[in-house]
């Protein structure tokens, strides 16, 4: 099988139809060549309206973060972006539904068998971090992201970069201190 015969069968999934209340619009990109990963949540609903993933407000910040163009993180020769959930779970309250729990188990690791063993992932948010650092479960996300050395070279924790963010990174100065000269760092080295 193709990666471009994967997308087809991505973007035909079907699986979580009768839970997602705005209807099913899987949102992901990869190619073989992606040697930096994101992993993020699920598409929120400008994401789900586009189909362009990370295409709102957190996704300016998170390129802030990494110090990715446009250009460089809608290139998927370069970035592949996977998140937990493909697609627009719904609000609950205080902000989007979790992502379904039976899309990364369905696609992840046959998406990730296409992408080059030397890549970074960045693990965007409680939910990446949960699936792919499971050893740190009992951590909470500021904890895996104080940690992020421990991970390094092939992950990269961070928090969510919605709004609330901006909040999270005041009470935690060494975030852009410490961990966002180290982000940009290895972004620039895988792509």
């Amino acid at each position: 099988m193709t990666h471009e015969r994967l997308a087809e069968e991505i973007a035909g999934c079907r699986t979580c139809a009768a839970y997602l209340p705005h209807g099913v619009r899987p949102v992901a990109s990869f190619s073989p060549t992606a040697r930096l990963l994101i992993i993020g949540q699920a598409p929120g609903s400008k994401v789900h309206e586009t189909g362009i993933p990370w295409d709102d407000r957190s996704g300016d910040r998170l390129r802030e973060w990494t110090g990715l163009s446009k250009e460089q993180m809608y290139d998927p020769s370069r970035v592949a972006l996977v998140p937990m959930g493909f697609c627009y779970p719904g609000k609950a309250s205080g902000g989007d539904m979790p992502p379904r729990p039976e899309c990364a188990p369905q696609w992840h690791e046959r998406v990730l068998d296409f992408l080059p063993e030397d890549r970074l992932t960045l693990l965007v948010g409680t939910y990446a971090q949960a699936h792919y650092l499971p050893q740190t479960r009992k951590l909470s996300m500021t904890e895996r992201v104080r940690a992020f050395h421990d991970f390094l070279p092939r992950f990269l924790p961070l928090p969510h970069p919605a709004w609330r963010s901006a909040i999270w990174m005041k009470q935690n100065p060494w975030f852009e201190a410490k961990v966002l000269p180290v982000l940009r760092e290895a972004v620039s080295g895988h792509i």
